[in-house]
């Protein structure tokens, strides 16, 4: 049973981290507008007219609908990678000819740069949401199967020989005991490949895409725009604190409040 004084404890502990957060985002904006005194506005803007560009973008609906647009096909691609990548991840796990067969495949797969599926993708797909969706695809894709293949061969086998001689079908083996096992490993996984599917959808559709914040990024550069630059950079970092911070991480905690911390 935990102390009475733990809740109060971790409350204060939160608070405090949040202070010293919110201290060091004070800090670098402080940072970057005496920066930005020294510097003329295509090098360095100033927090203030970057926040203007901000407000402007936000009002013609300009932000949302790109940021939106990019969203979307990180979802996509990110979907497709674990329709795919769950399946295949128990598969290898289960199948030890099929496992040492692939084993050196998915270290290959996880070196190919982001940039050259995107190439691939422009030359398959040309200027189309295709192109994006697939360089998630095949950049979350090895991610996702190598943390659920690890995750079933974390597997306690004296669980798999119970469910056996208990007469437990293939279904209710693998949802009473692969699952629990593998959760923690595909959501450790999901996470990695989600926050590299949105990094690398930018880097596709600056390559290869009409809309989105990676073309409005390279719109904008091309247009020596510095003041959108940074703007439509500090939207899509928002956007994916707030979905890390409000969305997965309280996520994770939910499902896994079963492990301890063993952290000081």
């Amino acid at each position: 049973m935990r102390a009475p004084t733990e809740a109060p404890k971790k409350t204060a502990g939160s608070a405090s981290l949040a202070l010293r957060r919110s201290a060091l985002l004070v800090l670098l904006i402080a940072a970057w507008w005496a920066a930005s005194l020294f510097s003329p506005p295509y090098v360095l803007p100033s927090p203030v007219r970057v926040m203007q560009r901000l407000v402007t973008l936000a009002e013609s609906g300009d932000l949302f609908y790109n940021l939106f647009t990019t969203l979307w096909r990180v979802l996509a691609g990110f979907a497709v990678a674990v329709a795919i990548g769950v399946p295949g991840g128990i598969l290898l796990g289960s199948n030890r000819t099929l496992g040492a067969f692939f084993e050196p495949v998915l270290p290959v797969m996880n070196t190919v740069s982001s940039a050259i599926w995107a190439i691939f993708a422009i030359i398959w797909f040309g200027l189309s949401p295709l192109t994006p969706i697939f360089v998630v695809l095949m950049t979350a894709l090895p991610l996702i199967i190598t943390n659920v293949w690890q995750g079933t061969q974390a597997v306690n086998a004296d669980f798999v020989e119970l469910a056996q001689t208990l007469r437990f079908s293939r279904l209710k083996t693998l949802v009473k005991i692969y699952v629990p096992s593998i959760l923690p490993y595909f959501f450790s996984g999901a996470r990695l490949a989600f926050g590299f599917g949105w990094r690398v959808s930018l880097v596709a559709e600056t390559l290869g895409a009409s809309s989105g914040v990676g073309y409005r990024l390279r719109q904008a550069s091309d247009l020596i725009q510095t003041d959108q630059v940074f703007a439509w950079t500090i939207a899509q970092i928002a956007m994916m604190v707030v979905i890390e911070m409000g969305l997965l991480a309280p996520l994770e905690r939910h499902l896994f409040r079963w492990r301890r911390d063993v952290r000081t």
